[in-house]
């Protein structure tokens, strides 16, 4: 039926979809398209469907309302296969140049979804001025909305630029609350999809606002939300609101739950969504994480409620302050099976973004940890040891994972930090201190050894360099320079407890080297480490120096003869 010419029978193709929105039809029939392979080409012919209803040539009222469901119907099936399958399902490889489909181009730039923040006054949602006019009075005046000669894709960009002037007349004191609920019935009552879109525009604007500013966005997505139980609605009406409720749950579920807002979606008949709404209105992220950690670290395991609610956590903290706060629990342990434990939960938990949080483990937080003299006594035994074996263990993760390009969708999915901040961080020029140099120095008595802009070459030449490994990439980049910090620490006049956990560190790295580990992120460690490394007397052993150095190349033959010699 779907591949069939449409504009021959649209009423016997509207009577199949009908049929497919009932019960569980549609999520049967796209989980069997999805375990054949099938769903990418089953979702581009809605987006051919929703394309066709463009065509309104000679309309009289009946082929009117069937256009407007056949747009309708298709573009909410699309909404909930690209909330239940990803936005990649509905994506088509080759649009010709300047046609690409309308649900495309809203999907894109209108509809939000998990780690993509939207801008509402971005230009998708100011179209045409002339067209928002005529939308607002046809929504304010009208009894109901007419559906002939209706452009619909041209309705829905127009909704949300509509829905803010409709919004700035209500909070003026222009319109009543009669007004409104007359408004969103209009917006509602007929195409369900008119309901979505002005719904995605009021989540991304609520997000903008402040907390005692928000009353009036939120009331309007709740009268949005909910279903008008007339007879003078379209046909399939409760169908299409069944998916028109679950879409907007979608939609909301975040700023919702940010804004501590609770909003009665009608019952949709589909199995709940697991897991939303799982933080505590108006308690404190941070409290939160402690007190999950917690009954984590009691238990040994992180169970897949847990699971969630760090993933929430990581999503609304952002990667530094959930690093950040879990490396404080680690570090509050003081007893030794305890901190062992709570490495191998954090490794876990730190796999929801491994390649992220790692980069600001070893990127931030262990560096201004080793350079600030007052957080020293926090790495003592045992939980310095516990974090010097988590950020070995994410290194050796991240680095192999990172080199074989398998990173998963939700980590492509996930904001990548932008490059050009590690260069800035980072300079790749060594005769300049970087700034993890400086804040070296501003810690040690004889700064001049740490980051005198002198410093030879040859001290920080290590084996990566001599590979030509490219250090535009923030792993890479973020490795050389911590492998750099602990060479300074090694060879430094003074001592502590960063001196300890960063021989804790080595001696990790090399523990993983014996287990079968490819440990090649000691290709990042100075040549120069090597002499200074074997003065330690856990590390002072032929064993160990060929472990550590890189045999394939000359001058790492000729450093581990040197240390063997000296030993």
């Amino acid at each position: 039926t779907m591949d069939a010419d449409h504009s021959k029978s649209p009423e016997g193709l509207l009577g199949v979809l009908g049929h497919m929105l009932s019960g569980k039809s549609l999520d049967l029939l796209l989980a069997a398209a999805a375990a054949t392979g099938k769903l990418k080409s089953f979702a581009r012919k809605f987006v051919k469907l929703n394309e066709f209803t463009k065509q309104i040539t000679g309309e009289i009222s009946k082929s009117g309302s069937v256009r407007a469901l056949l747009f309708d119907i298709s573009f909410l099936m699309l909404c909930h296969v690209a909330q239940t399958y990803g936005s990649e399902v509905i994506l088509s490889d080759s649009n010709p140049p300047g046609e690409v489909p309308f649900f495309e181009t809203w999907m894109l730039t209108c509809m939000p979804e998990e780690g993509k923040i939207l801008n509402p006054d971005h230009p998708c949602f100011r179209p045409d001025s002339t067209k928002v006019e005529s939308l607002v009075a046809l929504l304010n005046n009208s009894s109901e909305m007419k559906l002939v000669q209706m452009k619909w894709h041209e309705v829905c960009l127009s909704i949300s630029a509509a829905i803010l002037e409709i919004l700035n007349a209500w909070e003026n004191g222009v319109l009543t609350f009669e007004s409104i609920q007359k408004i969103t019935d209009n917006i509602k009552g007929k195409v369900c999809s008119m309901a979505v879109c002005a719904v995605a525009w009021l989540v991304a604007h609520v997000r903008m606002l402040g907390l005692d500013e928000r009353e009036k966005s939120l009331q309007m997505i709740r009268q949005l939300a909910t279903p008008l139980y007339g007879e003078n609605t379209l046909q399939f009406y409760n169908e299409r609101v069944v998916i028109m409720s679950s879409i907007l749950e979608h939609m909301c579920a975040d700023v919702l739950q940010q804004t501590a807002t609770q909003i009665k979606f009608p019952s949709t008949g589909m199995d709940t969504i697991p897991y939303w709404n799982l933080l505590p209105p108006k308690k404190p992220i941070k409290e939160v994480l402690t007190s999950v950690f917690t009954k984590v670290l009691e238990k040994g395991w992180v169970d897949s409620r847990s699971i969630h609610i760090f993933d929430t956590l990581l999503h609304m903290g952002g990667v530094y302050w959930f690093c950040n706060n879990l490396v404080k629990e680690l570090l509050k342990e003081t007893r030794k099976e305890h901190t062992l434990r709570a490495v191998e939960l954090l490794y876990a938990i730190f796999c929801l973004d491994m390649q992220q949080l790692t980069l600001t483990l070893l990127g931030h937080i262990l560096p201004n940890l080793l350079t600030d003299s007052s957080k020293w006594h926090t790495l003592m035994d045992p939980p310095g040891k516990a974090l010097a074996k988590l950020s070995v263990w994410c290194a050796l993760s991240s680095y192999s994972s990172h080199n074989k390009s398998q990173a998963s969708a939700r980590q492509k999915k996930r904001h990548r930090e932008d490059i050009e901040d590690y260069i800035s961080l980072f300079p790749l020029d060594d005769t300049q201190p970087s700034k993890l140099m400086r804040l070296l120095s501003s810690n040690e008595e004889d700064s001049n050894i740490l980051s005198s802009p002198n410093r030879s070459m040859s001290s920080s030449l290590s084996a990566s360099q001599l590979h030509t490994v490219s250090m535009r990439d923030p792993l890479n980049r973020v490795l050389a320079n911590l492998f750099l910090l602990i060479s300074s620490i090694l060879g430094a006049k003074t001592a502590g407890t960063h001196t300890q956990f960063v021989q804790w560190f080595m001696e990790e790295c090399v523990e993983c080297l014996e287990q079968g580990s490819r440990g090649s992120i000691l290709q990042f460690m100075p040549f120069t480490m090597v002499s200074e490394l074997v003065k330690v007397s856990t590390m002072s052993s032929p064993k160990i120096v060929l472990a550590i150095t890189d045999l394939s190349l000359p001058l790492g033959r000729r450093v581990a003869a040197k240390a063997i010699a000296a030993l």
